[in-house]
């Protein structure tokens, strides 16, 4: 006699049985694998954490304008009268002084424009990461350099040849400009002006014509900038005639500040 069980092989009551068994355990897998993953998942960093670089965020922005703003009046007052971080006035004196016979004028602009174009070059190299299997936090050490640099600029007398403190002015500003060329997401170029006048009446356009919330958040930034570089070329301006070349501490500070930025923040990234 047979047994229920036996009865019920061969018959399609037992391949339904066996079907529904085999997936009632291949869905008890499913949902032990599924436990498995999320709980893998939620052991993850969250893909959507965005991390903000120091050197994007406004307060650095604001130092370096507020450093370049005092150095370029700063070297005009007291370094012969050369702009050693934005180049288009240096251009202008060089046509002016070519075309006067000025031979010793043109050439105190020819040595700062020559250095700032090796520091562009410089910069493209650090930006395209080739340098960083060698050198670890380049930018770290781009500000390092800068504040150094001014450092020991300040040591040297006003009567000292000028190139000797504006060439190398002009290097580190060029690794900033190739460097430092954005701000909250925004383009702004840190040495000069003219550009960023340009965004601000742009983004001023957008956020009172077409009612651009981020057109009128642009504006407020760039006009920050702005009114920071003014107030660092007013500061230079009273600064320098009463210090002299000692003023260019200054600047030094600010830049030397942005490296406690940089360990600050990556600091709080790790403790997050």
């Amino acid at each position: 006699m047979n047994t229920p069980r036996r009865a019920l092989r061969g018959s399609r009551w037992h391949k339904v049985f066996r079907v529904d068994r085999g997936t009632s355990a291949a869905r008890d897998g499913d949902d032990r694998l599924g436990e498995r993953d999320q709980s893998t998942r939620s052991q993850q960093p969250s893909p959507d954490v965005t991390v903000i670089k120091t050197e994007t965020t406004l307060r650095f922005a604001l130092l370096l304008t507020l450093a370049n703003g005092f150095i370029d009046v700063h070297t005009y007052l007291v370094r012969g009268g050369v702009f050693a971080t934005a180049q288009t006035v240096n251009l202008l004196f060089l046509g002016m002084g070519l075309a006067q016979r000025n031979w010793g004028s043109a050439m105190a602009r020819v040595w700062p424009m020559l250095a700032f174009l090796v520091g562009v070059a410089v910069a493209s190299y650090i930006q395209s990461g080739r340098i960083d299997q060698r050198v670890k936090h380049p930018l770290r050490w781009v500000m390092a350099l800068q504040a150094t640099v001014l450092a020991l600029i300040g040591f040297l007398p006003a009567s000292d040849s000028q190139l000797v403190a504006t060439v190398p002015i002009s290097f580190v500003a060029a690794l900033q400009l190739g460097l430092f060329r954005e701000i909250c997401g925004l383009k702004y170029v840190p040495v000069s002006i003219t550009g960023n006048i340009r965004r601000l009446v742009e983004a001023g356009y957008a956020g009172l014509v077409n009612r651009d919330q981020a057109g009128q958040a642009a504006f407020r930034l760039y006009a920050t900038l702005i009114i920071t570089l003014v107030v660092g070329a007013a500061t230079s301006t009273l600064a320098s005639p009463a210090m002299g070349e000692c003023a260019i501490w200054f600047p030094a500070g600010f830049i030397a500040v942005t490296l406690v930025l940089f360990i600050v923040d990556e600091r709080k990234r790790r403790e997050s």
